[in-house]
């Protein structure tokens, strides 16, 4: 499969800061490529390079095996997370407008039929609701027909019907053989659209693959979880990794044997236990200590 871009050592700097510490990565074409952190791990910085926004420090960035000009940002699309609407203008209105920025243009047709917008095409951009926001922001996004689209946590604050919607939409554009650079907060939505990921953490690439050889590389056995514990003190015992999550206690163990005989020893009453195999949240976890939040 080729490759449609590819970063090679990578570096931006910053006053006292070192954002993006020599990264590289290859993405293939009609894939979508996840890009995970906790905040400041420098995974925007990499983005905004890409686009064009921030000039590297050093390191080299292709696009179709060339060095990336300006000539190439126009077949890139970009949905930032936040964007205000233009107001006072439909739906329609507003998607025509954005296909005439551009001498390369995607069918108007096209982009009602991909981002489901046909039902709402007449309703003022001011009276549509956040998922209905989100499908007009990839119709922008895409306007001008790109082969690379880049997507900043594009369901972040959607309800989980409106998430699905997007997800559609990202399944659909991988099937017109688009490629797509995704960062969001969502393990699950990174575990079911990435085909590859990285996760950065520091300005560095901490692990990558797809999420299930990643899983697999890195498999940790299972997740013991608790509820109804009222003295959460009485883990710091424990030797493995564990939190407190909406009240519930969660333990990430290579040996439940081992966590049964503990949690017992101490007490625990396990009625309550259920257990489950590691999911690419626990790895995320693991690898850098951090939840993924928005």
């Amino acid at each position: 499969m080729n490759t449609i871009l590819e970063v090679q050592g990578l570096v931006k700097h910053f006053p006292g800061v070192k954002a993006v510490d020599g990264i590289s990565f290859a993405i293939p074409r009609g894939t979508c490529y996840g890009l995970l952190g906790p905040n400041g791990a420098g995974k925007t910085t990499t983005i905004e390079m890409i686009e064009g926004i921030l000039t590297p420090t050093s390191g080299e960035i292709l696009y179709k095996g060339r060095r990336m000009g300006r000539g190439d940002f126009d077949e890139l699309g970009v949905q930032l997370q936040n964007t205000e609407l233009p107001q006072y203008l439909t739906v329609r209105e507003t998607v025509a407008m954005f296909r005439r920025l551009y001498s390369r243009r995607a069918r108007m047709d096209w982009l009602i039929e991909t981002c489901r917008l046909g039902d709402i095409l007449e309703r003022d951009n001011r009276k549509i609701s956040g998922g209905q926001k989100q499908r007009l922001l990839l119709a922008m996004a895409l306007a001008n027909d790109p082969e690379l689209v880049f997507l900043d946590e594009p369901t972040t604050g959607l309800d989980p019907q409106a998430r699905r919607h997007l997800w559609e939409i990202v399944r659909d554009m991988k099937t017109d053989g688009k490629t797509v650079v995704l960062t969001t907060h969502y393990m699950e939505e990174a575990q079911i659209l990435c085909d590859d990921l990285a996760i950065m953490d520091y300005g560095k690439i901490i692990a990558g693959g797809s999420p299930a050889a990643l899983l697999d590389r890195h498999r940790g056995g299972v997740t013991v979880m608790l509820s109804g514990i009222a003295d959460h003190g009485i883990f710091q015992s424990l030797p493995w990794r564990w939190r407190v999550d909406d009240g519930r206690v969660e333990i990430h163990t290579d040996s439940l044997n081992r966590c049964m005989r503990d949690l017992l020893g101490l007490g625990v009453d396990l009625s309550s236990m259920t257990v489950r195999s590691w999911n690419l949240e626990d790895l995320f976890l693991e690898l850098t200590g951090h939840e993924l939040r928005g």
